[in-house]
């Protein structure tokens, strides 16, 4: 099973984390992308993996700023944790993210989220076992 979706720019970890007194909560933003994106999922009645995964990321930001790609992650990640497109972040087994250019005005992520078919594994074994010769 392979889906793909076109979703709004996450907000950044920098903008996700808000500190209240000693908790730190999810911010107003945060809380919106994630409302926004299981409210999708629900609509579209998209299934949950239960095994390993593959997440494909492009990035298309809203405007020339700089930014860091991992700094989109935690937003994304954990709001496809909480919408039960997959029970924990572990099942996640290859993780390719791309940074393109912006689309204004608001940006969008491209996900393409497939099952973990391991077809690396035996490249992967194949190179181990010439190392250790």
């Amino acid at each position: 099973m392979t889906l793909e979706l076109e979703l709004p720019w996450p907000p950044s970890v920098n903008h996700y984390y808000r500190h209240v007194g000693p908790r730190v909560l999810i911010s107003r933003d945060g809380r919106k992308f994630r409302e926004r994106v299981v409210a999708r999922f629900r609509q579209d009645h998209t299934r949950g993996f239960a095994g390993p995964v593959e997440l494909f990321i492009e990035l298309y930001p809203p405007d020339n700023r700089r930014r860091d790609v991992d700094n989109s992650l935690k937003c994304l990640l954990d709001t496809f944790t909480h919408a039960g497109l997959y029970n924990d972040d572990s099942q996640i087994c290859k993780l390719t993210v791309i940074k393109r250019e912006p689309m204004p005005p608001d940006g969008m992520a491209y996900i393409r989220i497939s099952e973990w078919k391991n077809e690396d594994r035996t490249a992967d074994d194949a190179g181990k076992s010439s190392r250790n010769s």
